[in-house]
C-alpha cells in the first residue's frame, strides 16, 4: 500500500490510469485506525488489479478539502483519475469490496 501526500497525489492518483483506491485517515480518527487493516486486506487480495495507497488527511487538510472530504473515514476509489465512488463515515468493507468487483468488471 502506498503513502500518497500533497507531493505525490496528482502524479500518483489524478494523473494515473486504472483503478486506485485512496483511504483518507487521521491518526486521530478511531475508526479510521479500526479500518487500516481491513484495507491492507483488500489492498493483498486485489492489488495485483489496481493500485491502493492511504493519505493522512490530518497533514494534508488542503488536499482533502479539495478532494472534498469533509469527514474521515473516507475511502474513495478514482479510475483514470476521475472518482467513480465515495465512502464517508459510515461504511463496510462488504460494501466497499462490493464496490471493487463491480468496478473491475
Amino acid at each position: 500500500m502506498q503513502t500518497f501526500d500533497k507531493e505525490n497525489f496528482d502524479e500518483q492518483v489524478l494523473n494515473s490510469s486504472g483503478l486506485i483506491l485512496v483511504d483518507f485517515w487521521s491518526p486521530q480518527c478511531e475508526d479510521c485506525l479500526e479500518l487500516l487493516p481491513q484495507i491492507e486486506a483488500l489492498a493483498e487480495k486485489y492489488g495485483d488489479k489496481m493500485k491502493f495507497g492511504k493519505l493522512d488527511g490530518s497533514k494534508n487538510r488542503r488536499l482533502s478539502i479539495a478532494q472534498k472530504i469533509l469527514g474521515f473515514p473516507a475511502v474513495v476509489i478514482y479510475k483514470d483519475g476521475e472518482k467513480v465512488a465515495e465512502f464517508i463515515k459510515e461504511f463496510t468493507i462488504e460494501d466497499l469490496e462490493d464496490r471493487i468487483n463491480e468496478l473491475l468488471q
